[in-house]
């Protein structure tokens, strides 16, 4: 049978499109042709939602945290900093490994749990350049960084908000730049760090899903609408080629042509 393009329905005609299906296309072989056929996809789609779940839960604990970015994650429990979940800060890492990242900015130091994760995959000597408006977040992120056996020429922390920091930063002069702060700023910060990225590097924004609140169009809260507006106006910016992860609260990540 010939291969349908994946972005159209392939649903005979009388036929509704496959329930919870993404795209309403079912697997390769068009729709199922008997009724035992529909009742195994039914289920199959059925099983793949409840289980979601526990593999969400199951990505999140894959790959374990050092000591030193587990006392850093409790410390931020202690200042009410929410930082990023093991699933995210391991794609993170990845990120700056498999771009050999030796400039990394980071906006939002939190208390290291982030910094941390980035420092891990990045190329020996590396610099870590990271941005958060509150000093006593970045003195716990020295502690963590410290306590890592990270050395101090390595890491540069800079007290202040981002929109006056990063117009300050050299354009095309980072390997990846990680956007984690208030949506509301979101948008002007993605556009700054857009101009830091060398070509080839990578944007990555943390909860672009919000709480698991983008996915629902009736949720129309203002931290919503603009997560939910930065993911589209990544998606569709002609600088960007971008993917929406699912991880922890949501890995928005591009890549800069």
């Amino acid at each position: 049978m010939e291969d349908h393009p994946r972005d159209r329905t392939c649903t005979p005609p009388g036929k509704a499109p496959c329930p919870g299906s993404i795209r309403s296309v079912p697997p390769r072989g068009c729709w199922p042709s008997h009724p035992a056929a529909d009742a195994a996809h039914t289920v199959r789609r059925t099983t793949i939602t409840a289980d979601k779940a526990l593999s969400w839960a199951y990505t999140e604990e894959f790959v374990a945290e050092d000591a030193a970015t587990t006392d850093a994650r409790l410390r931020a429990e202690e200042l009410g900093v929410v930082p990023v979940p093991p699933g995210t800060g391991a794609a993170l890492r990845v990120l700056a490994a498999a771009s050999r990242a030796r400039s990394v900015a980071e906006i939002g130091t939190g208390t290291g749990v982030s910094g941390l994760w980035l420092l891990g995959g990045m190329a020996p000597g590396g610099v870590l350049t990271t941005i958060d408006v509150e000093s006593e977040h970045q003195h716990a992120a020295r502690a963590a960084f410290a306590a890592a056996g990270v050395r101090p020429a390595r890491t540069r922390l800079i007290a202040g908000h981002a929109l006056d920091v990063l117009p300050r930063l050299a354009d095309a002069a980072y390997d990846l730049v990680l956007v984690d702060g208030d949506p509301a700023e979101a948008h002007e910060d993605v556009d700054q760090a857009v101009s830091l990225l060398r070509p080839g590097g990578i944007l990555a924004v943390n909860a672009a899903l919000w709480h698991d609140r983008v996915a629902d169009p009736a949720r129309r809260d203002d931290a919503t609408v603009a997560a939910r507006e930065l993911g589209k106006r990544v998606r569709d910016d002609d600088r960007l080629v971008s993917a929406l992860l699912p991880t922890g609260d949501g890995l928005l990540v591009a890549v800069r042509r």
